[in-house]
């Protein structure tokens, strides 16, 4: 089933390793409780649209708020999300809470210019869509108040690739963008 207008949560500037996504230190304790550690997830990513850490817009309201609390609010009216990531999203540790946080918040895929090998298969494992812009550079034209579509994911196979229609939050006309993707037969 395709995604349809999901908004991008945030747009990750630079550098977003697994503490960014998932800080370690006092949030360990909570490791057993995925609604606790849930409040941690991307506190540390730089929102690329304001330099802000920890902090976006939610769509629906126009009110700004913590990424984990603005990701729950979405999951909460029924609204799945994506995150736009840069280079080597997820490098770091194996956490796989890196990777369970956005899936429990209610986000569908992380779309980057490449992924942290191990961060890509756990988020595989939890059901999150790793998707990787076939052209590095589209993620420049992307901002953090679009929404987008993930298409033809039906024909998902190895080798295909995923149309992203991008609406941009200022109105102008939606664009296509060509994902790549690494799923197997497997």
């Amino acid at each position: 089933k395709d995604y349809v207008k999901l908004p991008v949560l945030i747009k990750a500037k630079g550098k977003c390793t697994t503490d960014h996504i998932s800080m370690a230190g006092p949030w360990l304790k909570y490791r057993g409780h995925l609604e606790n550690i849930s409040q941690n997830m991307l506190i540390g990513a730089v929102n690329a649209e304001t330099g802000a850490i920890n902090e976006v817009t939610n769509p629906h309201t126009g009110k700004t708020g913590k990424v984990p609390e603005v990701a729950q609010q979405l999951r909460d009216s029924g609204v799945g999300w994506v995150v736009i990531g840069d280079e080597n999203y997820g490098e770091g540790s194996s956490r796989e809470h890196a990777a369970l946080e956005p899936r429990f918040l209610g986000g569908k895929a992380v779309i980057t210019r490449s992924f942290a090998r191990i961060h890509e298969t756990n988020l595989k494992k939890q059901g999150m869509l790793p998707l990787t812009f076939a052209e590095p550079a589209d993620y420049d034209k992307i901002t953090g108040n679009d929404s987008v579509s993930l298409l033809n994911l039906n024909e998902l196979a190895p080798g295909s690739t995923v149309t992203m229609e991008v609406t941009p939050g200022d109105s102008s006309a939606p664009y296509n963008v060509t994902l790549n993707h690494t799923f197997n037969e497997e």
